[in-house]
């Protein structure tokens, strides 16, 4: 499927003839190798049956996130811009240079990232509870930057930080019956470890994908994941432990540290945000502190994308691990690793 992934997104003047809720999009995150701040999430997605194009970018400092937001028509962008924000794929499944330019979250970038790991993807098919289908590819691959990043007007370079991108399109919908969301990518200097596991809330496996992406050109399917997590009574989690298993037959055991905060995806739209029709050239902010006062049990979405680090074997590791615990009543988070 690597193949015939394009990573161009859908351009202006696509007819219309897609679902409504079709949704073309890429998010990239980028981090230190070996500190707890500052990371930065950025991302955008066309939603050309609603010509849409929207994007965002977060920024976590250690003691606050900042969150911008941006939208416009689709048909009013030459395809490569939207907003402070531009793009451009330097080389397919290669290289890809974003940058953002000034905007009231006070930061900025210009940046190229490229891969060292080949990419994993896969299909995602999914019925939900209220029977509507969900269907998207998707994308993830481990990758490095160079340029540099702005905040407030004090400019550091990032080059050979570490950064995961992740391409997805289609519809994706995935609304009642989930209990525990995982996304990990964990970072070493040889390998990326990634997958994409979701739970039901009666603790049932409801889809597990994902690869350990090496350096050297491997790619090692996963086929098992077992977690033993911990949460607060803000549903944030705070650490915990996965035993990944891949085909090859080789099992990883990664201690999870969480406790940097922030990453918080509600800033970034995924409240339900996405694909709505604000006019051209709609920017807002704000601003989370993170002093517990905000949580995955306040905002719109529980969804986060934090910056851990992780130990496997001895070899320490930094990268995002996204998740997300169901608010409702009914559910209690069970680890399946004792």
């Amino acid at each position: 499927m690597t193949d015939t992934f394009h990573d161009a997104l859908v351009r202006p003047g696509t007819p219309s003839l897609l679902p409504e809720r079709f949704f073309d999009r890429f998010v990239f995150n980028l981090h230190p190798v070996a500190e707890s701040a500052p990371s930065v999430l950025v991302g955008l997605g066309v939603h050309p049956a609603k010509d849409v194009v929207d994007g965002f970018a977060l920024l976590v400092t250690g003691t606050e996130q900042r969150n911008l937001r941006f939208s416009t028509e689709l048909s009013a962008t030459d395809g490569a811009s939207a907003g402070p924000f531009s793009w451009e794929v330097v080389e397919p499944m290669q290289a890809w240079r974003i940058a953002l330019g000034p905007n009231p979250a006070g930061l900025e970038f210009d940046l190229v990232w490229r891969a060292r790991t080949p990419a994993w993807t896969g299909e995602i098919q999914v019925t939900n509870g209220d029977g509507t289908p969900t269907s998207f590819d998707h994308l993830f691959q481990s990758g490095r930057y160079t340029g540099t990043l702005t905040i407030d007007g004090h400019r550091r370079s990032a080059d050979g930080w570490y950064g995961q991108r992740d391409r997805s399109r289609g519809v994706r919908t995935m609304t009642g019956g989930q209990g525990l969301h995982i996304w990990c990518q964990a970072q070493f200097a040889d390998r990326s470890v990634g997958f994409l596991l979701v739970e039901t809330r009666r603790q049932e496996r409801l889809l597990l994908e994902g690869a350990v992406m090496y350096e050297d050109g491997r790619l090692d399917p996963i086929t098992d994941v077992r977690h033993a997590l911990r949460f607060d009574d803000g549903l944030d989690l705070k650490g915990g432990t996965v035993e990944v298993t891949a085909e090859s037959g080789t099992v990883q055991v990664i201690d999870c540290d969480a406790t940097a905060g922030g990453g918080y995806m509600a800033g970034a739209g995924y409240g339900g945000a996405h694909g709505r029709h604000l006019g051209r050239d709609h920017l807002e902010h704000d601003v989370y502190p993170l002093d517990g006062s905000v949580s995955p049990r306040t905002l719109d979405s529980p969804l986060t994308d934090r910056l851990t680090a992780f130990t496997c074997a001895g070899a320490r590791g930094q990268g995002i691990f996204e998740f997300a615990l169901t608010r409702s009543r009914s559910y209690t988070y069970l680890p399946t690793l004792s």
